[in-house]
């Protein structure tokens, strides 16, 4: 009865991603019409993200907050950082960043933070530097001293030939940074991990503008309050793109690569680069370490 019922839920959720991928393309007669739903899609659409389910803190018998880094570069993290141009695909494809950035932009992500910690909340207008910089080139410096008046005045503007822009774009995202709690439900009896927030890295826009290309943390955004947005949005199937993932099921099921970059610890919860410095080698193995530390718990469960 148990596998009836899961296999029930693993066809709703598969029939819910075929529903959402290019509805309409094989009936639309225009262009316009693709992606268009019908009246009886729409009014049978229920398409959400699964809830998380409800954890008393009796039933923790082990937690532990681990950090880790998705880099980019790893084929396997692909579908996180692809497109990164958006005007050769369709409206549905987005990247990771864009879906990120296009939901602070509207407002439907408020839950935007400067640290992993929660403690200092962003806005738009805190994070305008980050995202878009503009400077004035050496003409344009030339043509205000002309007439600093006029130009401190108001009376005259100075034309945008002079004005360089630097816009931070998804191609200049390098990786992400996450922050995920794993537990062991007692009542479950299963080693069991949740996702706390994510943040992307890449170069602010001003010190792209200046030629630096060190990547830092953007922000940090609280994951458990943006899943709706990142289940609307869908990440490439490579194998089948009539069944494309969404964001929000990438990121739970652990679909990517990641390493460990610091677990909290008596230590104010110091990353390991401190502790083994200069030796990146012995710091992959020490995050190994930790992830066995981990598993090692669920194991040893079972041991009598």
């Amino acid at each position: 009865m148990k596998l009836k019922n899961f296999l029930l839920v693993v066809l709703g959720v598969v029939g819910s991603f075929a529903s959402q991928a290019q509805s309409n393309l094989l009936n639309a007669k225009t262009p316009a019409e693709i992606g268009k739903k019908t009246a009886a899609q729409l009014e049978s659409d229920n398409d959400k993200p699964l809830p998380y389910g409800y954890v008393h803190d009796r039933d923790v018998l082990m937690g532990k907050t681990t950090w880790e880094l998705i880099d980019l570069d790893e084929r396997i993290n692909f579908p996180m950082y692809y497109p990164v141009d958006t005007a050769f695909v369709g409206k549905e494809r987005r990247s990771l960043f864009q879906v990120l950035l296009d939901g602070i932009k509207s407002g439907k992500i408020t839950e935007v933070y400067g640290d992993d910690y929660f403690n200092t909340k962003k806005t738009l207008k805190d994070m305008e530097s980050v995202f878009k910089y503009k400077d004035t080139i050496p003409a344009g410096i030339d043509e205000f001293n002309t007439d600093v008046e006029a130009y401190k005045a108001g009376r005259k503007v100075l034309d945008k030939q002079y004005i360089n822009e630097t816009e931070l774009s998804a191609a200049d995202v390098t990786g992400y940074k996450i922050k995920g709690y794993w537990y062991f439900d007692k009542r479950q009896s299963e080693l069991k991990y949740r996702l706390l927030a994510i943040c992307p890295m890449a170069t602010e826009a001003r010190d792209k503008a200046k030629g630096n290309s060190d990547a830092i943390e953007l922000f940090w955004v609280y994951f458990p309050s943006i899943r709706n947005i990142l289940h609307e949005a869908k990440a490439f199937n490579d194998k089948n793109s009539a069944m494309p993932i969404t964001f929000d099921h990438l990121l739970n099921s652990r679909r990517f690569s990641g390493v460990i970059y610091k677990e909290e610890n008596v230590y104010g919860d110091r990353t390991i680069e401190k502790y083994m410095k200069d030796n990146a080698q012995m710091q992959l193995l020490e995050s190994e370490r930790i992830k066995e530390k981990i598993r090692n718990f669920e194991q040893d469960m079972w041991n009598y």
